[in-house]
This record gives C-alpha cells, structure tokens and sequence, in this order.
C-alpha cells in the first residue's frame, strides 16, 4: 500500500512548466496587487509614490510567481494521484455497477437541482447550501443506485416482459383492454434448495432445456452453501466448492435466469422454513432432492420440484423377461447374489451371480421394485433362467 502510494506521487515536473507556472502567478499577483493599491488608496485616501506602487506590484509578483511554481508540483502530484486511485478503485467494479452508479448520480442531481432555487434563496448560505445539496444528492443517488441494483434490475426485466406481452398482443390483434393480467412466459418463480446446488445435476436439467423460469436462490442458501464449502470435512467442502462452481456455469453460460433473492432481515427458524415461506410468499415452487423437505412442502401445499422423482422417471423401463448384459462388482445382501449397476446408477440384483462377480454376463429380468430411494433391478444369469422350469 505505502509503495503504491510513493508511486502515485512519483510525478516529476518539467523545469519549463515550473517557469511558465511562475511567470502566470507573477501577473496574475502583479494585477492583483496594482488594483488593490488603487483600493487602498481611495480608502485611506493617502497617495503613494510611484516607486512605492512599482515596488509594491513587484514583490506581489515575485510572490506570486513564487507560491505558484512552488504550489504547481504538489497540485499536479495530488491530481495524478487522486486519477489513479480513481484508476484503481474503478478497475475492479464491474460495468453493470458503474453505469447504475451514474443513472443514480443523474437522478440525484436532478433532485438537487430542483431543490436549489429554494435553496439559494437563503441569506449568505445560499450558494454553498446549493453546492452542499448537488454533493450530497449525487452521492446518495449514486450509493443507492448500486446497493439497488438487483432491485432495479428486476424492475426492468418486469417492465420489459410486460412490454414484450403487450407487444405481442397487439401484433396478435386482441385487445389488452379486454383481458386479464398477461401470464409470465418465463413461468414461475423456482426457489432453488442447498441440496439441488450441492446435488449438482440441475445444471444438467438446466442444458437440456427442460426447466423454463427463473431460478431463485435466496441468500441464506447461498450462505449455507458457502458454510458447506468452508468446512474442515474434505468431502462436504469439495461438494460445497463443485456446488459453487455448478451455479456460476449456470448464471454464465446456459440461457437461465438466475436470480439472487436477498434477505428481508428475517433470520429466524430453519432454512427449510424459512424456504418454504419464502416460495409460498412468492406464488413459486421449490426445486430439491430433499425427501423430508418434500414431505413437508406437500402438507404445506408448496409446489416441489424433486431432482430424484425427475432421474427416476428418465430411467429406462425394463419388464420381466427382458435380456440386459450388466457387471457385476460386488456381493449382495444375500449368499449367491452378485449385485451390478447400469449407466443411469440402478442397481441391478442378479441371484446366483456370485460366481460371476468382475465379469460382464446377460441376465434375464425377473422384477422390479420402486422405492423412495430408487429403482431395483432383479435378474438371473440368462443361461439360468433358460434352464428354470
């Protein structure tokens, strides 16, 4: 920081603008001091010599020039200095907060300007009340402006979606007159669980562009996630990281909007609360693979959106009887079994596959079981189920 500062100030001054500098201060300190003599002596009404008046504009020059040439250095130091401090606290705000910034300091010396007729009609505060109002409302128009940006930006997305239905209803040759409120195309609001973040596969829906509307995650969320990434335990830390990552992929690169909610300064109760309020507050629904989450937002009448039920009904169908070929890796819960899984993860149990565990074998379907957890798979080798009455 110190060194940075030294060579903000390490500005070296050419001797000819030194000496330009100075002959300016000294005519304009030679006026100066010729018109305040005239002033002196038509006051005190005592007439001066003209060496005396020479002798007096002179040193006011030489003065003058002085305190010029010497002010100039530090003058243009403080300036280079001050452009890049503004350089480089600048560089690392993002566009969307500078151009907001400036909309904010337009209104506000809007607002200033309206308010400085009246104000310069104040005696002897008149005009520095003015000037104090143009700062002081630029600078809250502009502070403001920037902590409301995702208010504002969402202002705007509504007002242009609201345009946009408008559009298309003209064009279409219906009358809004006549109808009710236009429906989001966007669809509802879908309030996003830390579990769906950390799961990982929403960025996979998200692709595929199954999921329409916007994903709102709220801050407390958020705040949760980053919990999960800080922790000592590797594995919950490199799930939370993965989840931070899923969603910065999501909010840059796939065509969703994503929507930071903040909070309204009600920290009390559970997340999973807290979640469900929020979502019913907003008329949304909420995206999670949690099952005791689910369960209650159900009795809740909460819309939910689970990552689980969606992977389950994509799995491909298989019924009794049907050829699959399938690994087996491991042993199963009972003697004999040989357990395998298929490329979506279902696990597949195939009876007397024990002896056959590290080959790749083709087993005969004899049923299949769902439950909350999933679907199972259970087979026989096919040269078995062939020999089976």
């Amino acid at each position: 920081m110190n060194q940075g500062r030294r060579d903000a100030f390490q500005v070296v001054i050419p001797r000819h603008i030194r000496i330009w500098m100075g002959v300016a201060g000294f005519l304009v300190a030679a006026a100066a001091s010729f018109w305040g003599i005239e002033s002196v002596e038509s006051v005190v009404d005592v007439p001066l010599s003209l060496f005396q008046v020479i002798g007096l504009i002179i040193f006011g020059g030489l003065a003058g020039a002085v305190a010029l040439a010497v002010i100039t250095p530090a003058a243009l130091r403080g300036i280079v200095g001050l452009g890049r401090w503004m350089e480089t606290r600048l560089t690392g705000v993002p566009l969307s907060d500078i151009l907001v910034g400036v909309f904010g300091l337009i209104f506000g010396l809007i607002i200033a300007n309206l308010l400085g007729s009246a104000l310069s009609q104040l005696p002897i505060i008149g005009g520095v009340a003015t000037t104090a109002g143009a700062i002081l409302f630029g600078y809250l128009g502009w502070v403001i402006a920037v902590n409301k940006k995702p208010d504002l930006v969402s202002w705007g997305r509504a007002i242009r979606s609201s345009a946009g239905d408008l559009a298309d209803k003209r064009s279409a040759g219906s009358d809004p007159e006549n109808e009710g409120p236009a429906r989001n195309s966007a669809g509802t609001v879908k309030v996003v669980d830390s579990s769906t973040i950390i799961d990982g596969r929403i960025a996979d829906v998200c692709r595929s562009g199954f999921l329409e509307g916007p994903l709102l995650i709220p801050e407390f969320v958020l705040e949760e996630v980053q919990r999960i990434a800080d922790s000592s335990d590797p594995i919950k830390r490199n799930r939370g990281r993965r989840g931070l990552d899923i969603l910065n992929t999501i909010q840059k690169e796939m065509n969703v909007e994503v929507q930071i909610h903040h909070s309204d300064g009600n920290d009390e109760g559970e997340v999973d609360s807290r979640l469900l309020e929020l979502a019913r507050r907003l008329d949304g629904s909420i995206i999670t693979n949690d099952y005791n989450l689910n369960k209650v937002a159900g009795l809740q009448g909460v819309e939910v959106l689970n990552i689980n039920e969606l992977a389950n009904a994509l799995k491909p169908m298989v019924i009794p009887g049907e050829q699959l070929t399938i690994r087996l890796i491991k042993d199963g819960k009972e003697p004999g079994q040989g357990v395998g899984y298929l490329d979506d993860g279902t696990m597949v149990v195939v009876d007397e596959g024990r002896t056959h565990i590290g080959e790749e074998i083709s087993v005969s379907v004899t049923s299949v079981l769902q439950t909350s957890a999933g679907r199972m798979i259970f087979a026989r080798p096919e040269d078995l189920a062939n020999a089976a009455p």
